[in-house]
């Protein structure tokens, strides 16, 4: 047992720019890729990779600095440290069956492709922490380890079928054909598309307004470097920087935003191969059926609207941190909520205006479920030594994936207890996940009957 324990935490250890495109590998010369193929896929794909997480880091750099500045100007005291998610994946993993987790996913996602349950192959094994983390908050209620692998369970079939209903549209998004997103941060997608039916029954926002027609209608001031630059130099007045400061910040969110269509196509470069190949192999195997390769969010980094939202929730989450009744986490190294954004991005099929709706109505629900995931992973952390807190202090995280779904069902056993308010939770996200799915299946099916004709 320690062995396996030894082996999972090694492989996992090396990061998703390396274990993801080992997968990829693997994957490629099963489904008969040539091997300078396979491999030159899963190297691009970690050039990807890498790249993505180079420029988060150096935006949340510049950003994060700003924010906090805002921050000390407000002189509120909130008691709960914001960790981020690298915070939370290292207390995740610190907790004792978190290895158990790793082969629990496989075999779930074995089990369901053969039994034609679910079309995706799951390659973003990395982020099996996303599904500890929700079983470390059952535990933590229950006490009850088997419960908590039950939770997590689920949440992987749900995974699975989020990423088969999502296929089709993120497709046509982002231009790779074959890849899907199996990351539980879509989730909050399902919720959006409720909001987002009331929001496409107002006139202005039922039109296309994405960043292609902000271009057309703004010019330079909606090109890539120029937008960057304007954002940095409104956020660096706000922190009050000097006009150096102001300016500095001003080029380096240029550069990002500059740079983020720049790495996206080498996600198109790795991935696109593999797609064919897993695709052909099923069409040999299976005449009737396809194949997708479900992967983390970053290959849909390329796109602007993205980061349009991302920059927005920055100060909407700061302001919302100060006024918001019950929050108690100050927003820090989760200020750069890509969470909000990619789902906002799917369920708005890339409308700015909608979008920015989206994460403000939203933002709220990340303060609130950090607020309530602080008691347990603060104990956990001092359990376990994972993290080292001073006497007292709180940790959380304020971007938490899919903070409905994760909220409702790491917290819903509590109905035992009497309070049914995630319960209650739990029942209206299903509900909006199938009506959701519903949706995706009908445009799938409206897109393939205009092909045919």
């Amino acid at each position: 047992m320690q062995m396996l324990a030894n082996t999972v935490n090694f492989f996992l250890g090396l990061g998703a720019a390396v274990f993801v495109p080992v997968i990829i590998i693997i994957a490629g010369l099963i489904v008969k890729m040539k091997v300078k193929d396979a491999v030159s896929s899963g190297i691009t794909l970690g050039v990807a990779f890498s790249g993505m997480s180079m420029l988060i880091n150096y935006m949340t750099g510049v950003i994060t600095p700003a924010a906090t500045a805002m921050l000390e100007f407000s002189g509120i005291d909130l008691p709960i440290t914001d960790g981020g998610w690298t915070t939370m994946s290292t207390i995740s993993w610190s907790w004792p069956y978190a290895f158990l987790m790793f082969p629990l996913l496989i075999v779930i996602n074995i089990i369901m492709l053969a039994m034609n349950k679910t079309d995706t192959f799951n390659a973003d094994l990395w982020n099996v922490w996303g599904k500890i983390f929700t079983a470390v908050a059952v535990y933590y209620i229950t006490g009850n380890v088997i419960v908590a692998f039950i939770v997590a369970a689920v949440q992987v079939v749900f995974e699975l079928k989020s990423a088969d209903f999502h296929q089709h549209r993120i497709s046509k998004l982002s231009g790779i054909p074959g890849v899907t997103c199996t990351h539980k941060m879509v989730f909050l997608a399902a919720p959006m598309y409720i909001v987002d039916c009331i929001l496409r029954k107002i006139p202005g926002l039922n039109k296309s307004f994405n960043a292609e027609d902000l271009k057309e209608k703004l010019g330079i001031f909606a090109e890539n470097h120029i937008l960057g630059f304007l954002l940095g130099i409104i956020f660096g007045a706000l922190a009050r920087y000097d006009l150096a400061g102001i300016l500095t910040l001003g080029v380096q969110c240029a550069t990002a935003l500059t740079l983020f269509p720049v790495i996206s196509k080498y996600f198109m470069q790795a991935l696109e191969p593999i797609s064919n190949a897993v695709s052909e192999f099923m069409q040999s195997k299976f005449a009737d059926r396809e194949m997708y390769v479900g992967l983390d969010w970053p290959f849909l980094g390329g796109a602007n609207e993205i980061w349009l939202a991302v920059i927005w929730t920055v100060p909407v989450t700061l302001i919302m941190s100060f006024i918001l009744p019950g929050n108690k986490i100050l927003p820090f190294a989760g200020i750069i909520n890509i969470a909000i954004a990619v789902p906002a991005y799917l369920v708005c099929r890339g409308n700015i205006l909608r979008m920015l709706i989206q994460c403000t109505i939203f933002t709220p629900v990340f303060l609130w479920v950090g607020t309530a995931f602080a008691p347990f992973m603060t104990e956990l952390a001092n359990t376990t030594k994972a993290v080292e807190l001073a006497p007292g202090q709180m940790i959380s995280n304020s971007s938490i994936d899919g903070p409905i779904f994760t909220y409702a069902f790491s917290h819903a056993v509590k109905a035992l207890q009497g309070d049914f308010l995630p319960l209650i939770i739990l029942v209206l996200w299903i509900v909006s996940f199938v009506l959701y799915a519903r949706s995706l299946i009908q445009e799938k099916k409206e897109d393939m009957a205009k092909e045919r004709a």
